[in-house]
C-alpha cells in the first residue's frame, strides 16, 4: 500500500510525463492494466480506449499551459484541480481530476472540465448583493 504522498507524486509524475513527452507512452506505464476512466459524456472508458482518446487529443492540445491550484490526497484517492489554457487566445478550462491509485498505480479516474468564463458566470447566485 502506498502514501498518500506517493500517490500524490504517482498523478504528479503522469501529468508531467505526458506534458514533457507530449506521448502517452509514459503515462500507460503509470495507469493499471484494468484501468477505468469515468466520464459521461466520453465514449473511452477503459485503458487502451482512454489512452488513444488522450493520444489523438495530443495535437489539438500541444503547447497547452496547465497551472495545478490544488493537489490533495486522500487515502487512495488523488484530487487534482487545474487550469489549463491552450497558447494564444485559446480557451481557459477548470478542471478537476480524481485518480484511485491501487499498487502504486492509477486504476480509476474521473474528470470534470469547465470553460472559466462559464464557471465565473456559475457564481453569481453566490455574492450576497446579487440577490
Amino acid at each position: 500500500m502506498t502514501t498518500e504522498n506517493e500517490n500524490k507524486d504517482i498523478v504528479r509524475r503522469a501529468l508531467a510525463t505526458l506534458l514533457e513527452t507530449g506521448s502517452t507512452d509514459g503515462l500507460g506505464t503509470l495507469l493499471s492494466d484494468d484501468f477505468v476512466h469515468h466520464r459521461p459524456d466520453s465514449a473511452s472508458s477503459a485503458k487502451a480506449q482512454w489512452l488513444a482518446a488522450v493520444e489523438r487529443a495530443l495535437v489539438p492540445l500541444a503547447g497547452m499551459r496547465v497551472e495545478i491550484s490544488h493537489l490533495l490526497a486522500d487515502g487512495d484517492h488523488v484530487v487534482v484541480h487545474s487550469r489549463r489554457r491552450l497558447p494564444g487566445a485559446g480557451p481557459e478550462i477548470a478542471v478537476v481530476d480524481i485518480w484511485r491509485i491501487e499498487d502504486g498505480l492509477i486504476a480509476e479516474g474521473w474528470e470534470i472540465i469547465e470553460p472559466v468564463s462559464e464557471a465565473a458566470a456559475h457564481l453569481t447566485w453566490w455574492e450576497p448583493g446579487a440577490h
